[in-house]
């Protein structure tokens, strides 16, 4: 079997998405996600332009040999638009690999180490009684874990809380919208927040946060140790992550669980934080952390240091990605949780898939392969469309980090 052709389809059915299709000559097809939120057309060019013909001609079984080859012979390593291209092919090789293997990907994977993947919702609101409402509305769709996100009194507008409650995409304006950030407000309102959720719903509830990179270490630290009475699972990106070593700070100072990396494209971006157990899980993604292949050896790393898995999930990730990666949650022996932001009917209608959810977990297709296509006819019904995530400022207008 060998590869003979690969096209690049953008698609825009509610938010921008880039998925690779791989074709064989023996009729075999596979996708892979590629989508860069902000960043979507450096990928497909740099697929279009520098990837597919290195592609055609060569066998698709090979598939840890094609993720070297890539890798390596770039001579320019990793990065977001490298690491999402060379994801999409390895995602779209262990799908056909799985269509000709007659097996579910999980189970090329090693089979199964649960029964479902676990699963959390967005829970947010203008003020404390809204957010409270949200969660209520997620226990009761079955879910086990919720994150909580709160708008900060005094500020005009915060990344996190939106209007459309459970298809929320931050991505929105043509060119990046500004919002203005206080840290000082931020950290006197939020504990107050988890304080009025725990009392409202028990300890049973596992309820997450996500700082969004907003604080220095000594901050996060405060933070954390706030946090601690309300037993959060995570505090999630609590600062920039490229100084792994500024989380020994974060770790001196709280024992709230940590979770990063959402942003990370390799094993080397999480090599201290896990080997040092700075973190507690690692949010790496499949499309953005080099695919499959790749993001599973930074889980197994993970494992010897007795770090889970919370893996990113938000709408930037099309269903495509989501279908990869419940093969790896349900498979690893160290899964920990797995955000699901759900997708618009739009969304769901152009990537046609075979994951479901049931009873707070999310159950990967039991199809050969990874159990999800995209309709081409319909994708080029939706045109790319600009679409940035707003910029923060402080209250001075200084561009303050995510």
């Amino acid at each position: 079997m060998r590869i003979t052709d690969a096209r690049v389809i953008v698609t825009s059915p509610g938010r921008n998405f880039v998925t690779l299709k791989i074709v064989t000559d023996e009729g075999v097809t596979g996708v892979g996600d590629a989508t860069l939120n902000g960043r979507e057309l450096a990928v497909a060019s740099y697929l279009t332009d520098h990837v597919i013909p290195l592609l055609i001609g060569r066998d698709p079984a090979r598939i840890e040999d094609t993720w070297q080859y890539l890798y390596k012979g770039a001579y320019w390593r990793r990065g977001p638009v490298t690491m999402s291209a060379i994801a999409a092919v390895d995602t779209a090789l262990w799908d056909i690999k799985g269509k000709v293997a007659g097996l579910p990907v999980y189970q090329l994977l090693g089979g199964r180490s649960r029964e479902g993947v676990t699963v959390y919702g967005h829970a947010n609101g203008e003020n404390v009684d809204d957010v409270l409402t949200e969660v209520a509305r997620y226990r009761d769709l079955g879910y086990r874990a919720v994150r909580v996100q709160t708008a900060v009194p005094g500020l005009e507008g915060t990344y996190g809380v939106s209007k459309d409650k459970l298809f929320y995409e931050p991505a929105d304006a043509a060119l990046p919208g500004e919002t203005a950030w206080s840290t000082e407000r931020y950290l006197g309102f939020t504990p107050s927040v988890f304080a009025r959720v725990r009392e409202e719903f028990g300890p049973e509830l596992r309820l997450l946060h996500d700082v969004h990179h907003r604080l220095t270490p000594i901050e996060a630290g405060r933070l954390g140790l706030a946090l601690e009475p309300y037993a959060l699972t995570w505090m999630e990106d609590p600062v920039p992550a490229e100084l792994q070593e500024g989380f020994r700070l974060i770790r001196a100072h709280t024992r709230t669980p940590i979770a990063v990396g959402e942003v990370f494209n390799s094993v080397w971006d999480c090599h201290t934080l896990i080997t040092e157990q700075l973190i507690d899980y690692i949010r790496a993604t499949v499309v953005h952390a080099g695919g499959i292949t790749h993001l599973r050896r930074i889980f197994d790393l993970a494992a010897l240091y007795h770090v889970r898995s919370g893996s990113h999930g938000a709408t930037d990730l099309s269903p495509v990605c989501m279908a990869a990666a419940l093969h790896l949650d349900v498979s690893i022996p160290n899964f920990g949780l797995q955000e699901y932001m759900r997708h618009t009917p739009e969304t769901d209608a152009v990537f046609p898939h075979g994951y479901h959810f049931e009873d707070g977990y999310l159950h990967p297709s039991e199809e050969p392969g990874l159990g999800v296509d995209i309709d081409e006819e319909l994708a080029a019904a939706y045109p790319y469309k600009p679409a940035y995530l707003p910029v923060s400022r402080l209250m001075d207008g200084t561009v303050h980090s995510w």
